[in-house]
Formats: structure tokens, C-alpha cells, sequence
């Protein structure tokens, strides 16, 4: 038995090498992330006696090039938790407390020996959900600058056209991303390019401005902007400074709106070549934004042990917390799992609220939760502890369907 714990860092990684009973088979030394010195591993692996497994953490992505390269080289390699190695303890390593590439290496090597049998078996994943991931991960870097760039421009139309961001009770887009009040604003950056006009000259404007960008015009509506822009109080006076200031504003918005919907898109494109695409889209509450999210964020169910991993590298099990007499009635959520993947889950069971399906067992069971007087966390939680409980059994029958047909 030949236990290769790698500690993996940026650019390179710690490698150490033991055997039962403590010996010590290679002490630590570094590999660079190159191919040279990886085959030079590979081939220092495949040259020990006995069986050999290699142990790494998840390390953002630092871990999957070289998890990848041994394991096209067919080599056994197993990326665990870096929760469950901290929770590790092996007294026989040393007393004294410390962080080093070095004692982390020995730790990883030490924790394969322990775990020697119940080491999970590394599964690439496919260039598609690597690549569909990355997206995800993009795109919710995108999401928080649009929400800093949406902000900006309501304080700015705070000061030319107060209010205008509430004008349209629905965000619809189109296509291309946009916002249809981000648009009015964009032709009408002032309440007084409003107000000034009778009703009947903006009512011809407002016509224009709808057919132009392809959304739907009613006069009650156009009645309606006219009295709003009349009772508006500017703080910036009517100009063509003013109208740039917002334009300026809008011109960055749109154009992150823009990539965002391609970015959308591209990972709906992506999610759909998978095979539990249409099994997750025909969940209550998912559709093709949320749904390539959460197919990215969760990987291949498979590599899932049963119902209750998945939930845990979610972070909402509420892990077990009793000593002596002390057993508590209600406990908190670990979060110790996927934040990407809670922040999904949360909008899943937010749109299953907002639209209360009738015999649908998720937003029953939180309706039930809610009656009970539960607070609203604990009840979204609740949901999405048995949304991920469906998810498995529902995608994991698919799979096996598709094993049994092959």
C-alpha cells in the first residue's frame, strides 16, 4: 500500500508518500505543474511495489490539471473534501500545531492510509460540465456587477427622473438582455422630455419608442408615465449634460445585460447536451436559467453516494449538536457546502412560492412548514432540502434507465 498525499497550490504542488505503519516512502518534495516534472511523478508512482493511491483536496481549480493528468496516466487518484482532511487527526504525525505545503502533504498521505477503503474513485468531468461550471461561474461575477451598475443609475435617475426605475411593474426582457425600463429611461433620460410635451405628442413618442424596441404599447400606460413625469421634482435641471450622465450609465448596463443573456444562452446550450437536462427542466420551479445553474453547481449526481451527500455539499443538513442533557429542538444549517449552489436553490424555492402550485410535494411541504410558524429561512431551507431529495432520486432513475437501455 503506497499512500501519495499532494497538497496542490497554484503553479505547483507538495507531494508525500507513506506506508503502513508510518514508513516513509518518498519525504515531502515539490512537483511544478509542468509536463516534465509530472511524468517524472507518474513515473515514480507506477514504480512502487503494491497498490497506489493518490489522495488531493478541491483547491478552486488549482487541484483539476493535475487530478486530470495522473489520472489519464492510470494512476487511482481520489480529491476529497478539505473538510473532512481538516477534521482528520493522526496523533502519531506530531503534538505540535502548524500549517505547512510540507505537513499538509503527509496529512493528505495519512488520511488515504486511514481512509485506505472508502476513498472515492476521482471522476473527470467532461469538458462540458468543467466548461458549463466555468460559465456559472462567470455569470454570477457578471450578476453583482449589474446589480452595482443598476444601483448606479436609479441614484442618478434620482436626481433626473425620480421613481422611473417603478414605471414597469414586470422586468421583462427581450433577447439581447435589456430591461424595458432601462430602455424608456435611455429615450427619455428626463421627466421634463415628459412633461413638456402635451399628452398627445408623448402619447406619439411612446408609440414610436415601443414599436422601435418591440414591446407592447397601451394608452392607459402612456396616461399613466405622462401624470408620473408631470408630479415628478428633478434636482438636476433638463440638459444635454444631463441626458449624457444617463445615457453614460445605461450604454455599461446594457452592454452587461447583453453578455449576460449570450452567457445565459451559451450554458442553456451547454446544460442541454447533458443527459439529466430534461429531467431537471421538468422540476416545478426550474427553468433555463436556473436549471443550467444548478446542473453546473451539482456536477454528475452520480458521483453522490445517496440523497443526504448531496444535500450536505449543499450546506443545508443541520448537522447533529448534543452533549449530556443538552439536546436541542432546532438547529442551524452547516453551510459548510456549495454557497453557488444555496444562492440557486434559494431562487428555485422563491419561484415556487410566488407561484403556489397546487399538489406540488415542495411548495406543500413549505406551505406546511409556514403554517407552522416557521420563519421564513427555516422554511426555504426546508424546501430546498427536499427539492435536492427529488432532484437525486428523480435524476439518478434517469441515469440508471439509461445504463439499463445501453
Amino acid at each position: 500500500m503506497n499512500a501519495v498525499g499532494i497538497d496542490v497550490s497554484k503553479g505547483k504542488s507538495t507531494v508525500a508518500i507513506l506506508r503502513p505503519g508510518g514508513e516513509v516512502v518518498a519525504s515531502p518534495f515539490e512537483v511544478s505543474h509542468n509536463p516534465r516534472e509530472l511524468n517524472e511523478l507518474v513515473t515514480l508512482m507506477k514504480s512502487l511495489d503494491g497498490d497506489t493511491k493518490i489522495v488531493m483536496e478541491y483547491t478552486g481549480n488549482y487541484y483539476l490539471p493535475v487530478a486530470l493528468f495522473l489520472q489519464k496516466s492510470g494512476l487511482f487518484v481520489s480529491v476529497v473534501n478539505p473538510i473532512l482532511v481538516k477534521g482528520y487527526s493522526n496523533k502519531s504525525l506530531t503534538v505540535r500545531k502548524g500549517k505547512t505545503d510540507k505537513k499538509d502533504a503527509v496529512k493528505l498521505a495519512a488520511f488515504a492510509l486511514n481512509r485506505w477503503n472508502e476513498l472515492p474513485l476521482f471522476s473527470s468531468r467532461s469538458d462540458t460540465r468543467t466548461l458549463l461550471k466555468a460559465f456559472n461561474r462567470q455569470y454570477n461575477q457578471y450578476n453583482k456587477l449589474k446589480i452595482m451598475l443598476k444601483n448606479n443609475l436609479i441614484s442618478i435617475l434620482d436626481q433626473t427622473f425620480p421613481g422611473a426605475n417603478t414605471l414597469f411593474s414586470t422586468s421583462t426582457r427581450k433577447m439581447d438582455g435589456h430591461e424595458k425600463w432601462i430602455d424608456f429611461v435611455l429615450r427619455f433620460p428626463h421627466c421634463e422630455c415628459i412633461s413638456k410635451k402635451s399628452f398627445s405628442a408623448f402619447s406619439k413618442s411612446y408609440l414610436s419608442w415601443c414599436r422601435k424596441c418591440g414591446y407592447n404599447f397601451s394608452d392607459s400606460k402612456a396616461r399613466e408615465i405622462y401624470v408620473f413625469a408631470c408630479n415628478s421634482a428633478p434636482s438636476l435641471a433638463d440638459s444635454a449634460a444631463a441626458h449624457t450622465l444617463v445615457s453614460t450609465a445605461i450604454l455599461q448596463l446594457n452592454t452587461l445585460n447583453e453578455t449576460l443573456a449570450s452567457l445565459q444562452k451559451e450554458m442553456d446550450l451547454l446544460a442541454s447536451s447533458l443527459p439529466e437536462y430534461d429531467t431537471v427542466m421538468s422540476l416545478f420551479g426550474v427553468g433555463s436559467v436556473l436549471g443550467s445553474q444548478l446542473i453546473a453547481e451539482i456536477g454528475d449526481v452520480s458521483r453522490f453516494s445517496n440523497k443526504k451527500a448531496l444535500v450536505g455539499f449543499a450546506g443545508i443538513d443541520a448537522p447533529p449538536f448534543q452533549s449530556g442533557n443538552f439536546n436541542p429542538q432546532s438547529r442551524s444549517i452547516s453551510k459548510r457546502g456549495s454557497a453557488s449552489l444555496r444562492k440557486t436553490l434559494f431562487q428555485i424555492m422563491f419561484a415556487i412560492l410566488q407561484n403556489a402550485p397546487a399538489n406540488e410535494p415542495v411548495f406543500l411541504f413549505m406551505d406546511k412548514k409556514r403554517t407552522e410558524g416557521k420563519h421564513f429561512y427555516v422554511y426555504m431551507m426546508a424546501g430546498a432540502n427536499k427539492f435536492l431529495r427529488i432532484y437525486y432520486a428523480r435524476v439518478m432513475e434517469h441515469l440508471n434507465s439509461l445504463q439499463e437501455a445501453a
